[in-house]
């Protein structure tokens, strides 16, 4: 049984994938058969894992080097009387069959580990079990570290154990997975087959242990605020919505953070934050997923100045951290953190890069002349405010590569924001842009329950126009605020964009386990 199914294994490649499955279920069926079900087995006591036990034979290595200096014999005679007893597990990913011993790489969740399998070590019946698995099983093995002569630290197995059959064959090892719409469908299998991709993951994890760390040390505390909402407010965005069978009530996916943070601020929680899940229903591109991962954080008797010196301090220590530098890569571009960011105002920006000062413009109908002339398409409920920062995305984003605040965003389309004193028409409000990229969104928080009132009355008008984006009128967020919020800086951050800025990624989807995928019919 075992010799037909090597020999179809041997054909392998010019097999069909289902043809290579039943082959490996055909083998399953024999091992259950021979009461040897790995599927049966429920632990494997793991000693260490291949990075670490790489570093650890090294470092012993070293020393002894250090001791018997030219006395190769003698490091030999050492290396082999303190040797490294270990247990490691990991998945089959390479295999070279030289008859009665065997090379075999196993991958685990740190690195790969080259293993030694031979029969007279791990017993005759042992090593013909072994020789029936494939590529892709997961085992576990029992031995010592050693390095073969061509120089690699090796696992010499005196015990291998089959902990897991894989049934469906890996992607051919020297193509791999190449085809980016079945990388992020069974991004599982992009895990086991680039590595690469795990250590974008891995790093994922560390910039947001390093925001948590960052804040606490602030004296921010971390919060969870609903889901699930009645009213999705705090953006500009269209929400999805859905039903509570429950309470037979209509109900949205949260667009935004912000509301309900606020309300702590009201509730004398001076510092919170929180990461989560937002839901926007809106387009998929290269930095926007319909579901992605939000920062806000709010803090009391502060401004949108404490915002830029506390999101600069996070930035520069992320790079630190995390990338081991103020100055990263990205793209074709070195991008410098560790110098005091830019900062200018919106009207500035649209002066320097489209030649067009909007302080001379002096009303709506003059900016919509102007916008017509420029080639800028508008809708007709935009004001002033809207025609000023189309022209900022249409001539100035692309120019923002090196950190700039924008600052002074217009009224029209900030509607939670304080105004500017001595400055109508605009409010204490910033945006971050790197590479650029929106990375952030900060204000100095509307904490006027009369004044927000009427903004929210603005937007409502909005929505009957058919702007499906405006913000919605939130009674139960005007009562917090007529309890009294003090003054707050708050902020917002695209978490996925921050983490592709700090990977070199070129597309969000880079930076998401999961991310939305249209259904394969």
């Amino acid at each position: 049984m075992n010799e037909e199914i090597n020999a179809a294994v041997e054909d392998a490649p010019q097999q069909d994938d289902n043809i290579l499955r039943k082959v490996r279920l055909d083998k399953l069926e024999a091992m259950k058969a021979a009461g040897k079900d790995p599927f049966e087995i429920t632990k494997f006591d793991v000693s260490i894992h291949n990075k670490d036990l790489r570093a650890q034979y090294e470092a012993i290595e070293e020393k002894l080097k250090a001791q018997y200096g030219e006395d190769a014999e003698g490091l030999k005679a050492a290396l082999e009387a303190d040797r490294i007893e270990v247990t490691i597990a990991g998945r089959i990913m390479t295999w070279r069959n030289m008859g009665k011993a065997n090379f075999i790489d196993v991958r685990d969740a740190t690195d790969r580990m080259q293993v030694y399998i031979r029969m007279n070590d791990v017993g005759e019946e042992k090593f013909a079990d072994f020789r029936t698995w494939d590529i892709g099983d997961i085992v576990g093995v029992k031995g010592y570290a050693f390095r073969t002569r061509t120089g690699e630290v090796t696992v010499h197995a005196q015990d291998i154990t089959l902990l897991s059959k894989s049934l469906y064959p890996l992607p051919e090892k020297w193509h791999g997975l190449k085809n980016q719409d079945m990388r992020y469908r069974q991004r599982y299998v992009d895990l086991i087959m680039n590595p690469d991709v795990a250590d974008t993951f891995r790093k994922r994890s560390a910039i947001i242990s390093g925001i948590r760390r960052f804040l606490d040390e602030r004296g921010f505390i971390e919060v969870e605020t609903p889901m699930l909402v009645a009213n999705a407010g705090g953006a500009a965005a269209r929400p999805f919505d859905t039903h509570y069978n429950a309470l037979d009530e209509d109900v949205k996916l949260r667009i935004s953070l912000e509301l309900y943070l606020k309300r702590l601020i009201v509730g004398g929680m001076e510092r919170v934050y929180e990461i989560g899940r937002v839901f926007r229903n809106e387009g998929v591109d290269t930095r926007h997923n319909p579901e992605f991962t939000l920062m806000e954080l709010y803090q009391a008797y502060t401004d949108y100045h404490g915002m830029m010196e506390l999101t600069e301090s996070m930035f520069r220590h992320l790079a630190e951290t995390v990338c081991g530098s103020t100055t990263i890569p990205y793209g074709d571009h070195m991008i410098d953190l560790g110098q005091p960011f830019r900062r200018m105002t919106m009207t500035d920006a649209v002066k320097q890069y489209a030649g067009v000062d909007f302080d001379e413009i002096p009303d709506t109908a003059a900016a919509k002349a102007l916008a017509k002339e420029k080639g800028i398409e508008f809708e007709e409920r935009h004001e002033k405010g809207d025609i000023l920062n189309l022209f900022f995305e249409e001539f100035c984003e692309k120019s923002m590569i090196q950190p700039t605040f924008i600052m002074d965003h217009p009224i029209e389309i900030s509607p939670l924001t304080k105004k500017k004193p001595g400055r109508e028409g605009y409010v204490e409000r910033f945006e971050l842009f790197i590479n650029g990229w929106e990375m952030c969104n900060a204000y100095s928080e509307l904490n006027d329950p009369v004044d927000q009132r009427e903004r929210f009355l603005i937007q409502e008008e909005l929505l009957k126009k058919g702007d499906d984006e405006a913000d919605r009128l939130d009674e139960d967020f005007l009562h917090a605020l007529e309890i009294g919020m003090p003054p707050t800086g708050g902020i917002g951050y695209g978490i996925d964009r921050l983490v592709m800025l700090l990977t070199n990624s070129s597309a969000i989807r880079d930076v998401l386990l999961f991310p939305t995928m249209k259904s394969i019919d």
